[in-house]
């Protein structure tokens, strides 16, 4: 890929701000998104990117950078929230997760299909989804260390509007990767392993280095024209199962 550029939303802090910074050094033309757009100028000028203000909640701010971006290679759709760590499953109502699918699902749905004009006029076009290992059904329904915290009995089957919106994004990723096959799109989701970010208090406190899920991501930019679409990659480049 000559030249190639990427746009990741949620770029202005956490795991959207490493890629931006490794992607920049590795020489690619990268979009820095966010939804302030003075944070988004501050972080591209720090990363040596180039800043959109783009809130993937808001259909207006959306359709602006994409007709401010023009052209675009890879689109990383990064931006996710996780309200309800705190909210026991039966605690948690309908608003919850409307407010959590709105960004972690509908946005991905809104800002994928703005960008697809530019995707499809690529060479090289991918789209890479953020998803969660929490949002694995197969990992979900048997022992697993790491998600013993929101499993466990006492505390009330925790973040399930993040988990389940997490498993949506996933089937939504296999089902991009079948629509746009015939474009030639990748389209493929990452499970980046708890990383040290303000997604949520339990990312805050032991989340390893943000700076490897960046580096997996850059990788399934990098996936060539024959490589595989529409799978679920843990960060260490292993397939995990939806």
């Amino acid at each position: 890929m000559q030249d190639p550029i990427a746009l990741i939303t949620g770029a202005t802090s956490g795991i959207g701000r490493v890629a931006a910074a490794q992607m920049a050094a590795a020489g690619w033309s990268v979009w820095v998104s966010g939804r302030s757009r003075e944070r988004a100028e501050a972080t591209a000028a720090e990363v040596g990117g180039r800043a959109v203000q783009l809130d993937v909640t808001d259909p207006t701010s959306v359709a602006a950078a994409a007709a401010t971006v023009g052209e675009l290679d890879v689109l990383v759709n990064n931006a996710g929230i996780s309200p309800d760590y705190a909210v026991p499953l039966p605690d948690a109502d309908a608003d919850l997760f409307r407010r959590t699918y709105e960004t972690n699902v509908f946005g991905v749905v809104t800002v994928t299909n703005a960008f697809l004009p530019a995707l499809r006029r690529s060479n090289h076009p991918r789209i890479i989804n953020l998803s969660s290992g929490t949002g694995s059904l197969t990992w979900s329904s048997g022992p697993n260390p790491q998600f013993d915290f929101a499993q466990a009995a006492e505390t009330g089957g925790r973040l399930a509007a993040y988990r389940s919106s997490k498993t949506a994004l996933n089937a939504l990723t296999l089902l991009y990767a079948q629509a746009l096959a015939g474009d030639g799109v990748k389209v493929n989701a990452l499970a980046p392993g708890l990383r040290a970010t303000n997604l949520n208090p339990a990312a805050a406190e032991r989340g390893g280095d943000a700076a490897e899920a960046a580096a997996a991501i850059l990788d399934l930019a990098r996936i060539p024209d024959d490589g595989p679409s529409g799978r679920l990659f843990s960060f260490d480049g292993s397939v995990a199962p939806w």
